[in-house]
Order: C-alpha cells, then sequence, then structure tokens
C-alpha cells in the first residue's frame, strides 16, 4: 500500500475515532490532548478553521476560538495591573471564572493551542518560558534573555526584583538599569519608594 493510501486510512479510522468518541473529546481535557497528538502524528489541524471538517464535526474549533477571546479579555482586563504579563496558572484559574461560562475544563495545553491561534492577530500573544513558569505575554514587544532571567530571579522572591540580585549575576550598572528601565517602562514591574526595590504583579505569591 502506498503511504497515500496509507494516510487515506488512518485519517478515515480518524475521523471514525473522532465520531465515537466526540463528547469525550469535548468535554474531556486529557483525552482532548491525546487526540490532538493523534492528528499531528498524520497532518491533521482540527483547529484549521472554525467552519472545516474538524470543526464541524467535533465543535473544537468553536470551543477553542471561543476560549480565545475568553483569553484576549482577561488579558486586556488585568494588563493596567500585571503589564501584559500573566501566569498560566493564573490565567487557566481566570479563565474559569469567566463569561459566566463553564470552563472548569480548561487545561494550560488548551490555552497553549488557543494562543496559537491567536497569532493572526499579529505579534502580541505569546507565550513566554521563564524558568519553570510559563508567562502570557499579551503585549507586543520582545523579552530577551535579561529580561527574562530577571523575572526569573523575582519569581524566585515572591514577585520581588532587587539590584543586588541582578548585581550577584555578575551584571555591570548599565545592563542593570537598561533592564530595569525597560521593563518599567512596558509596565511589567513596579517600584517600591520605600526601599528602592521592584515588584513583579503578575509575579506575586
Amino acid at each position: 500500500m502506498q503511504v497515500s493510501q496509507q494516510m487515506d486510512v488512518f485519517k478515515k479510522s480518524l475521523e471514525e475515532f473522532a465520531m465515537k468518541y466526540k463528547n469525550e473529546i469535548k468535554k474531556n481535557p486529557e483525552f482532548r490532548a491525546r487526540f490532538q497528538v493523534m492528528c499531528s502524528k498524520i497532518g491533521v489541524d482540527p483547529l484549521a478553521s472554525s467552519k472545516g471538517f474538524w470543526a464541524q464535526l467535533l465543535g473544537v474549533g468553536d470551543f477553542y476560538y471561543e476560549l480565545g477571546v475568553q483569553i484576549v479579555e482577561v488579558c486586556l482586563a488585568t494588563r493596567p495591573t500585571n503589564g501584559g504579563i500573566i501566569t498560566m496558572e493564573d490565567l487557566v484559574v481566570r479563565l474559569g471564572k469567566s463569561s459566566g461560562k463553564t470552563r472548569k475544563d480548561v487545561q494550560p495545553d488548551d490555552v497553549f493551542r488557543a494562543i496559537g491561534k491567536l497569532a493572526v492577530l499579529g505579534d502580541g500573544f505569546k507565550i513566554v518560558k521563564v524558568g519553570k513558569e510559563n508567562l502570557v505575554q499579551s503585549v507586543p514587544g520582545e523579552l530577551t534573555m535579561d529580561h527574562t532571567t530577571a523575572l526569573d530571579i523575582a519569581n524566585k522572591s515572591g514577585g520581588r526584583l532587587t539590584i543586588s540580585s541582578l548585581e550577584q549575576m555578575g551584571w555591570p550598572e548599565l545592563r542593570i538599569n537598561q533592564t530595569l528601565d525597560n521593563l518599567m517602562d512596558q509596565g511589567m514591574i513596579w517600584i517600591d519608594d520605600v526601599d528602592s526595590s521592584y515588584w513583579v504583579p503578575a509575579l506575586f505569591h
């Protein structure tokens, strides 16, 4: 059997599987994630279009597009206080409470996929790895290695960042000031006038 014929057989089997377990795929986040992996292995993207075959069959297209809208709403609502970065954990919790809809079934994997669909909005929505923490960035601009290093240091200190902690990295004064000033300009950190330390609202814990 030729490769193309094998792929057609796989896709047909996948369609039958999807129809049989339609409700399970929509309601169970772990089952949904495994289904996505199965699809990716044979080059099928059930999220390619909210009007496509898979979206009509499963409703998963609408699920992710609706989730994407809710992600935008949460990020916009929290931007004045966190400067456009929010932890994945915090975002998932807020999505569970948003819009009066039941979103208890949303998992980080769903957020990853939904944000991937927000790429059509251009530069602005992305997931940034800071140490072991996943942050969702909802403002344009690239976080440099220095930015993520500073945020990682703050995360390990409950959201607090000091000049001395950056000096311990061996950074010169100019590098420290540029990093802090840039994060301040983006609203991602606040200065504590009492002791001249800095706080990252998104990482308070």
